[in-house]
């Protein structure tokens, strides 16, 4: 037994990620897959990379492992405000136009940030139309649903406490708002207030299956900057289901380095680079 991660292991972790998530590995991610791996055999009480990749794909261990690996093994990289522009638009386009076609007594507003992370992008989404509540521009009740493949992430999700650190990119008068400090000073993360977390629930879902179990009248879809890891083909099969669930006059919001990725759909309309809606 070895305490590395062989070319042959590699391939056979990389090729199951790649299959059911449609996220490539390529060699230069070997070093952090071989790292989380052996924290993970470690946890387990085994003694190196080795041994856990045996019993993993040998041994039988993989039916009860999965849900592991995949937490260990994707990108969790998320901020709050990130891209900002984009929750620009959303507050002074987006809404506003599907208010104003439909009427500020209809049912509450659904949006849907379909690769959550830990939370930072639904909670974003949030506090930015929470704001417009408060400024009477939009009625309470809006719904917010965060997926991901990673139930790990979800949980911090749901939890909504955050290092200070993170919540650095919030406006000031946004964290008074709408993030809870702990009275001890030691200590260093908040926990988003109640209303918020009450506004935003969260779900497993890989974009990789063939359905969503997703209502299909979602407002706005935030799908950014998990494309990049797709192949174009299955960047384009993703993007041709979410908009699948949004109802007409929706927009579709992707990251910044997607552009490309939106290009082809069908039915849609570009408003700019990243964001298109829904004829």
């Amino acid at each position: 037994m070895t305490d590395t991660l062989s070319d042959r292991r590699f391939r056979q972790v990389a090729g199951l990620i790649e299959r059911d998530t449609g996220i490539r590995l390529p060699p230069v991610k070997r070093t952090m897959v071989e790292g989380r791996l052996r924290k993970r055999a470690r946890s387990l009480g085994m003694m190196d990379v080795d041994a856990y990749c045996v019993a993993l794909f040998d041994e039988g261990l993989l039916e009860t492992e999965y849900q592991h690996v995949i937490d260990m093994v994707t990108t969790n990289k998320t901020d709050f405000f990130r891209e900002a522009e984009h929750f620009d638009f959303l507050a002074r386009e987006a809404v506003p136009q599907l208010l104003a076609e439909r009427g500020r007594s209809a049912r509450p507003l659904k949006l849907w940030s379909a690769a959550a992370s830990t939370g930072a992008e639904a909670y974003t989404i949030a506090m930015v139309l929470a704001e417009m509540a408060r400024a009477g521009q939009l009625a309470p009740g809006f719904r917010i649903l965060g997926t991901d493949i990673s139930s790990q992430v979800l949980d911090v999700a749901r939890r909504a406490v955050y290092p200070l650190e993170m919540l650095a990119p919030v406006p000031k008068a946004l964290q008074q708002r709408y993030v809870m400090r702990h009275r001890d000073p030691q200590r260093r993360d908040a926990r988003i207030v109640p209303e918020l977390r009450a506004a935003c629930s969260f779900q497993l879902l890989n974009l990789m299956d063939e359905g969503y179990s997703v209502d299909s009248d979602i407002d706005v879809v935030f799908c950014r900057n998990v494309l990049i890891y797709f192949d174009r083909p299955t960047q384009e099969a993703v993007l041709r289901r979410l908009c699948a669930h949004l109802r007409p006059g929706g927009f579709l919001i992707v990251g910044h380095s997607e552009t490309a990725a939106g290009a082809t759909l069908r039915g849609m309309r570009g408003v700019m680079s990243t964001i298109w809606q829904k004829g």
